[in-house]
């Protein structure tokens, strides 16, 4: 640490989707669909001083041996559909929407986001995500996939296009490039925020690299001390090849909490909740992702399987390969045979998200370690019960972050940039 005036942290909200974070059984639980639970969140995000409310989304769902996997919502509307309506119920929390640069295409998408910077007064972010699978590029008319080496080739053009598009106040834009040919003009003036936020969530090399030459706030995963501040460093070196300083990209890793009035609470609360996060179909389908063979049969509360993973299964379809399942079920098997863990716990053990867990005043102290040590920027917050998940951390958190000096006591801008401290592009 040294002598510098204290960091200020930024936070974000993200409205609890699909996933292992997600406890459906909880009585609090809410509809993923009614327009009320999104209200809800962005209220509380927006009077807890929050930079930017976040909406991720998938373009198919999962399958699970061939048939939609019930763990899923059927329904989950269009985000930037959810954001325009959010625009008129809130009026400065920033509007983020995750949409796929791979099966969009730039004009329609500069147009819509144009559209909510302007019905919003200048706070819309787009997350910008890829893909690389068959099984989502049948839901498109050109069908297939792209290589996956091509994916951020297409990104990087495409947001780029998308900015010509944003600067262009009513000029033409004639494009030549390896992805896109394009010549037309967008019809709407230059956007509020001059480009809408870009947001960036990928950790491979070339990701990392594309963050730093595009994106405004990169959506970490790395929620420890010591792996948040090697990847802050890490990202932040590979600013000055682009002409970039520090502070011109936020790092902000997707984290979870579970308060107690005591820590011994906490913790407890903590294991119930990760109970509830894998129910035992859960684990299951967590198990059969790495296997690749049907687990119907196999008892959630015995050993692992023990036949070896079969390479490139479909049994489970939408999912992102962790990686070489051979490797996973030989580091699992280690793992469950030291503590002595049965299916379901193991994917407990190796699933665990909960980022910070204790009383208000340790998890407030925590974050502002993250931050104060380059570790992070800012987080964002996944609670784990929609709507309803953010209501504690800003009634009991956000009041302690206050008093350390270290978060907005008021919103003193109108843009989401002005939040960030981000600058205005230039028209280029």
């Amino acid at each position: 640490m040294t002598d510098r005036p204290l960091k200020q942290i930024h936070l974000a909200a993200h409205f609890p989707g699909v996933n292992n974070t997600t406890v459906w059984t909880d009585p609090r639980s809410r509809s993923q669909i009614e327009f009320s639970s999104f209200r809800h969140l962005a209220e509380t995000a927006e009077r807890g001083l929050f930079d930017f409310l976040f909406l991720a989304e998938g373009l198919r769902l999962r399958e699970v041996k061939g048939r939609i996997h019930d763990l899923d919502v059927v329904g989950r509307p269009e985000s930037i559909t959810v954001l325009n309506a959010l625009a008129a119920v809130t009026s400065r929390l920033g509007l983020a929407a995750t949409v796929n640069a791979t099966f969009n295409e730039p004009y329609e998408l500069a147009r819509r986001f144009a559209s909510l910077d302007h019905l919003s007064g200048g706070r819309a972010a787009w997350n910008v995500v890829t893909s690389s699978d068959a099984f989502t590029g049948e839901n498109f008319r050109r069908g297939g996939y792209l290589d996956r080496a091509d994916r951020y080739t297409r990104a990087a053009e495409f947001v780029q296009l998308a900015r010509e598009f944003w600067d262009a106040e009513g000029d033409t834009v004639r494009h030549r490039g390896p992805q896109f040919d394009v010549e037309g003009r967008l019809s709407l003036p230059r956007p509020p925020q001059g480009h809408p936020v870009v947001i960036q969530a990928g950790d491979s090399d070339e990701g990392r690299e594309f963050a730093a030459a595009t994106a405004d706030i990169v959506f970490s995963r790395h929620s420890t001390l010591a792996a948040g501040r090697a990847f802050h460093a890490d990202v932040k070196r590979r600013l000055a090849a682009y002409g970039r300083k520090p502070d011109e990209l936020k790092i902000m890793p997707g984290v979870t909490y579970v308060l107690g009035d005591t820590e011994d609470e906490a913790a407890e609360r903590a294991a119930e909740i990760r109970r509830a996060q894998v129910g035992p179909r859960t684990a299951i389908a967590y198990l059969e992702q790495i296997w690749g063979i049907d687990l119907s049969d196999h008892d959630p509360d015995g050993p692992l399987p023990a036949a070896d993973p079969v390479v490139d299964s479909t049994v489970v379809q939408g999912r992102t390969r962790l990686g070489d399942p051979r490797e996973i079920a030989a580091r699992w098997r280690a793992v469950a045979a030291e503590k002595r863990l049965t299916s379901r716990e193991l994917v407990i053990e190796v699933t665990g998200r909960q980022s910070f867990v204790g009383t208000p005043e340790a998890i407030a102290a925590q974050l502002d370690a993250h931050v104060q040590n380059d570790a992070a920027d800012g987080f964002i917050l996944v609670p784990h019960l929609t709507p309803g998940g953010l209501d504690d951390f800003v009634d009991r958190v956000v009041p302690l972050l206050q008093e350390r000096g270290v978060f907005r006591t008021e919103y003193t801008g109108t843009t989401l940039r002005e939040h960030l401290g981000l600058p205005v592009p230039g028209r280029r």
